[in-house]
């Protein structure tokens, strides 16, 4: 995945007795290091030799910058810096941007930071303000959660999410208002009537479905075959579903997912639950392929969620679950889907294959036959998100936490409560308090990414206009 890509502004005093005999030989030195050490940074950095301070240059610096199409701005103010001049050229930019300065008392820095980032705050201009010193820990926990966030932030405009079937077992929790997303977003979604996945799944090429079936039967720790209910037809059916999907997005430009699924296809011909384990990973029987976020039961606001996940963590697989069951003497939550997980959560590996030993394909309950997946989420750490409303205001749940693998007789003692477990699961230990997670949260779904991303979420949230609602007692 692209990394952010960040412009670099450094603003100075637009006196040239100033400049020239204080300010010019703070500033320059200070602007080359800003330069150096951003670049060491995990973003793609757009920077200038120049220090900005006459209108004419900031005028070229802008315009060159929204050529190269930055996603955030570091405004770097080292020194006193005339504050209509930098103020200005942030507002006409119109990106989040961080304003920051040295912990420097020589220089000035402090009074020109506050000038420019106090009338930021009074224009209603996003940002953030840093006074540190290069390498100082803000950097990791402050500014590049800022930069990431804002490359999400930039990239979900002009999205397109395909919607395959409507609301699906009544569930109105995924359903959604497609402008409320094109005006807050800008998110387009392209409605599609899932029989196309039918039809076009019945044209897909022999060839390609073979080396489907024959990738599943090396791949796999095992294809549970009963002459009823999972068949080799029924199975290459569910391949040929999942390759006329994939063919569909690219032809339609989807870059991410819901499909109803339940009942029509999972009742009538076979379920996507294939789909749902191979779609948001970055690989299939035809090798590797950038990951598509994909929630079942046409849970538009859960697809959002993984599409969001996706970007913040640098393209990672997401997982789509039901949110089944609480251990509030635990802290563990029971997060299964009813027939497909993303397969890369099995073993978290880079190495398919390492992942897909570790899944069973069994007979689906369902009337359409075929499989799903059957496996437990491997070990370690995760965030836990959702997307809802209320009152037609959007929030964000946030849950940081850690996949775990269930000892012997804790697993034993779900069992007794839960009967036969037998989907594909994540058991995931959270610190928060369970009592005000089901007071507050607003779906039976929740989607997850590897990894750690509370920070980024937060700041994504205060800028696309959602409450972030962080559940997590160290937080």
């Amino acid at each position: 995945m692209a990394k952010p890509k960040v412009g670099l502004m450094t603003f100075g005093d637009e006196r040239d007795y100033m400049w020239d005999g204080y300010f010019g030989p703070l500033t320059q030195p200070r602007h080359e290091e800003a330069v150096g050490y951003l670049e060491s940074l995990p973003i793609e950095l757009v920077s200038f030799p120049e220090v900005a301070r006459s209108r004419a240059l900031i005028d070229q610096q802008i315009e060159d910058l929204r050529a190269a199409g930055v996603e955030a701005l570091f405004a770097h103010t080292p020194c006193w810096c005339t504050p209509n001049l930098s103020s200005g050229a942030i507002q006409r930019l119109g990106l989040p941007t961080v304003v920051m300065t040295s912990t420097s008392a020589a220089t000035h820095g402090m009074v020109g930071m506050l000038a420019t980032a106090g009338t930021l705050g009074q224009v209603g201009v996003d940002h953030i303000r840093v006074r540190a010193d290069f390498g100082a820990p803000v950097f990791e926990q402050k500014v590049l959660p800022y930069f990431r966030a804002a490359a999400v932030r930039a990239r979900l405009r002009g999205r397109v999410m395909g919607l395959f079937g409507g609301r699906s077992l009544g569930i109105d929790t995924g359903t959604f208002d497609p402008m409320q997303w094109r005006a807050q977003f800008g998110i387009d979604v392209q409605h599609i009537d899932q029989l196309e996945i039918v039809r076009r799944a019945e044209g897909i090429d022999a060839e390609r479905v073979q080396r489907m079936m024959d990738w599943a039967g090396e791949q796999f720790a095992g294809i549970a075959f009963d002459g009823e209910k999972l068949t080799e037809e029924r199975l290459a059916f569910q391949f040929r579903c999942y390759l006329a999907n994939k063919d569909i997005n690219a032809e339609q430009g989807l870059d991410f997912i819901a499909v109803k699924c339940m009942t029509e296809l999972s009742d009538h011909y076979v379920p996507q639950c294939l789909s749902a384990a191979l779609m948001p990973g970055p690989y299939d029987g035809e090798g590797t392929k950038p990951s598509c976020a994909m929630s079942c039961e046409a849970d538009a606001d859960g697809a959002l969620t993984m599409e969001i996940l996706k970007e913040v963590s640098g393209g990672s697989a997401t997982l789509f679950a039901d949110v089944s069951h609480m251990d509030a003497t635990r802290g563990i939550l029971y997060l299964p889907n009813c027939g497909g997980m993303c397969s890369w959560f099995a073993g978290r590996s880079d190495d398919p294959a390492e992942n897909l030993a570790r899944i069973e394909l069994r007979p689906s309950v369902r009337p359409g036959g075929g499989a799903t997946t059957y496996f437990t989420a491997a070990p370690g750490p995760i965030t836990l998100a959702r997307l809802y409303r209320v009152g037609g205001a959007y929030r964000m749940a946030i849950i940081p936490g850690e996949a775990i693998e269930m000892t012997e007789d804790d697993l034993a003692d779900f069992i007794r409560q839960r009967g036969k477990h037998q989907l594909p699961t994540a058991f995931v230990r959270v610190q928060t308090d369970l009592d005000r997670l089901l007071e507050e949260f607003g779906s039976n779904h929740i989607s997850g990414v590897p990894g750690h991303w509370v920070r980024e979420l937060e700041q994504l949230c205060r800028m696309i206009d959602v409450t972030p609602v962080v559940m997590d007692e160290a937080y």
